[in-house]
């Protein structure tokens, strides 16, 4: 059983100790409509910070662990009935970057079905990964639990790994979760990302969806501000001229 994310929000690409200098490869494929979906990143955005410019050295081969923090203030959890089933999904999500005012690095969402055992870790991963490894979820440095890539698109790609009861308590009194991946040339990335309020929203009420569509519309905006300066920053700095003076501004219209 699949749930598609809703591709939102522009991912940040990570910086040349997490990627390799190739792409990767990617497909582009359309939600099935209705599902509930988990926030994703949907638009490709400009590198990230560190990100090297055409010509720059190599990055170090070898391990590499990247410290996120959390985009939204906190986990937000949404439910749905799955067209298919009719059963009623929910899942509890959040993005995560390198730092709170960038755009993120990558979004997770533990799904839970109606009278199932069975949860669903979904995660969008950047680009430049290696796929065949799959990646491991590690809970507060307890046993890892593999996890597979599904699909990839233009932008980044969707892994997933299915938790049990136990995996599920671990998490909601977890701290800090680790995603381990490796990258193009075959260096061990990390992941860490907090997880401590995790299971507060696990547990808690769903989300109004109408209150969620805002919190995406408004999120999406200021993401796609963040990616054009961060786009802006790194054209300056690979011309090597000074920031161009600012053009006059005509006045904002008013929202409808």
């Amino acid at each position: 059983m699949t749930f598609p994310f809703e591709r939102r929000g522009a991912l940040v690409l990570a910086a040349a100790v997490v990627l390799a200098a190739s792409g990767a490869m990617a497909q582009t494929t359309k939600p099935a409509p209705g599902a509930p979906a988990a926030p994703g990143p949907a638009a490709p955005a400009a590198p990230g910070p560190g990100a090297p410019a055409a010509g720059a050295p190599s990055a170090p081969q070898g391990p590499v662990k990247v410290e996120l923090t959390p985009i939204q203030p906190q986990w937000t959890k949404v439910c749905g009935k799955n067209p298919e089933s009719g059963k009623e999904v929910c899942y509890t999500t959040r993005d995560f970057g390198q730092s709170a005012d960038q755009t993120p690095t990558l979004a997770i969402a533990v799904y839970q079905m109606t009278n199932e055992d069975r949860r669903i870790a979904r995660i969008f991963l950047p680009l430049g990964l290696l796929l065949r490894p799959g990646f491991r979820l590690v809970i507060d440095k307890g046993e890892p639990i593999d996890g597979k890539f599904s699909i990839c698109f233009a932008n980044g790609c969707i892994a997933e790994a299915d938790l049990n009861g136990k995996s599920i308590a671990d998490l909601k009194k977890s701290q800090v979760t680790s995603i381990i991946v490796r990258n193009q040339g075959n260096v061990e990335v990390t992941f860490d990302l907090p997880t401590k309020d995790f299971g507060a929203a696990f547990d808690g009420p769903a989300m109004d969806p109408k209150q969620f569509e805002q919190q995406n519309e408004e999120l999406q905006k200021q993401l796609e501000e963040r990616a054009r300066e961060q786009r802006q920053k790194l054209e300056q700095q690979q011309s090597g001229g000074a920031p161009p003076a600012a053009a006059p501004t005509a006045p904002a219209t008013p929202a409808k």
